[in-house]
């Protein structure tokens, strides 16, 4: 072991949850030179040089996981309620300025990597320069920069409405030349106003030209989708992740479908279900209502939400029962989700279903896959780089536990997290 730099980490663990496996080590060393992981062990059989100079970390009473992945954020959105309609209406340096901000409160609430699904213009390639230069901290970026959409789809107005294969295939490209990570599509329209939320909106040979010329670049393609007819058609394309995934008709009908189920399994696609923002929503209407200040319209909302939670709870666990994999990301700060919040959707996996081992697998290993970033993230290991979430209390007894952060570790560093304290 040598420490030709004087930047050796030794960190001493209670109970350490690798990513990997299913059950929970006992007194584990992690040691770390610069970003890298060099040796996991158990503390007994560790044996440093005393000439050796290292810093040590003892959180022998506590509990470390891999750093979370959000493998679906907009940091662009605010969060406060406000639609996709309304926030585009604010100018890019507005917009830059709140992405910044919102990639350091995730960062500080345990989130080390991100999947941004989808951002106005340029504003999220700006981020990442001035995350590079060093004037804004942030989790690891996945970036898609603007997502595909049709004229009018969902999401076209951060600035890229296609027609037809040589438009898709442009437009491919074009993010690729930009720097795009993997290439976001809507396959449904969804809250924008001028889409047709149930309906695909691509067509098959669209989204096959879609597919095809981002793998010929190494990139992944992730697509939004509200109803059954949309996993169909992106499933055939080869899309490597489905996001929403639910399974609803294009006449508003929720119905679970067995052979598109069955298909995404054969396949091998990820889905990102998205169930953290009902939870949320429930919970904030529930305290609304034990206020008092609930009305009548109020209770209907709340019924429908339900009702739509329910079914996206049931197909959820159908589909991890089936071996689907299901990649956590919490689709914030979308609409009223805060960034800062993904424990929502993780303890939603569990209320789906997952046991809390499995949802936290979920939000680190399974989401690193997803996102195709598993050589170098997801899970504590030799060789992996050091991204370490530190926690008072064991989350695989009680997922709520993933709440109790005590410290964010990103590329072997202690992230400063006072200003969110």
């Amino acid at each position: 072991m040598t420490n030709e730099n004087n930047n050796l980490l030794v960190i001493k663990i209670g109970q350490l949850i690798d990513g990997i496996s299913k059950s929970v080590k006992k007194d584990i060393s992690i040691v770390i030179n610069g970003n890298q992981i060099v040796d996991v062990k158990p503390s007994g059989e560790l044996d440093i040089p005393e000439n050796l100079n290292y810093k040590l970390l003892d959180y022998s009473d506590k509990t470390a996981l891999p750093g979370l992945v959000d493998s679906h954020v907009h940091l662009t959105g605010i969060g406060d309620g406000r639609t996709g309609d309304e926030l585009v209406t604010l100018s890019d340096e507005i917009l830059s300025i709140n992405m910044a901000n919102n990639a350091r409160v995730h960062l500080q609430s345990g989130v080390t990597t991100v999947r941004d699904c989808g951002a106005k213009n340029n504003t999220a390639f700006h981020l990442r320069q001035a995350v590079e230069m060093g004037i804004a901290e942030s989790p690891r970026l996945v970036l898609s920069g603007r997502p595909l959409a049709i004229i009018g789809g969902h999401l076209g107005y951060f600035g890229e409405e296609i027609t037809g294969e040589d438009e898709c295939r442009a437009a491919v490209r074009y993010l690729v030349k930009q720097g795009a990570d993997f290439i976001k599509v809507t396959a449904t329209g969804g809250s924008t106003r001028t889409s047709f939320p149930l309906r695909p909106s691509f067509s098959q040979q669209e989204l096959n030209v879609i597919a095809e010329e981002a793998h010929k670049f190494g990139k992944h393609v992730a697509a939004h989708c509200a109803s059954s007819e949309a996993m169909k058609r992106v499933l055939n394309a080869g899309i490597d992740t489905i996001i929403h995934g639910v399974f609803k008709e294009v006449d508003g009908t929720n119905k679970y479908r067995e052979d598109i189920a069955e298909l995404i399994a054969e396949k091998g696609a990820y889905v990102n279900p998205t169930i953290g923002a009902a939870s949320l929503k429930i919970k904030t209407m529930e305290s609304k209502k034990e206020n008092g200040n609930f009305t009548e319209q109020d209770q209907e909302e709340l019924d429908s939400i339900n009702r739509e939670q329910e079914h996206r709870l049931e197909c959820f666990n159908k589909l991890i029962n089936l071996g689907v994999p299901m990649s956590a990301g919490s689709d914030s700060a979308w609409g009223q989700y805060k960034m800062g919040n993904y424990f929502e959707e993780i303890e939603a996996h569990v209320k789906g279903g997952q046991s809390p081992i499995d949802a936290i697998m979920s939000a680190t290993n399974i989401a690193s896959k997803s996102c195709w970033i598993d050589d170098n993230l997801g899970s504590i290991e030799t060789g992996k780089l050091a991204d370490i979430l530190i926690v008072k209390e064991d989350p695989t007894k009680q997922i709520e536990n993933l709440r109790t952060v005590v410290d964010v570790i990103k590329d072997g560093q202690l992230i400063d997290r006072q200003s969110l304290l």
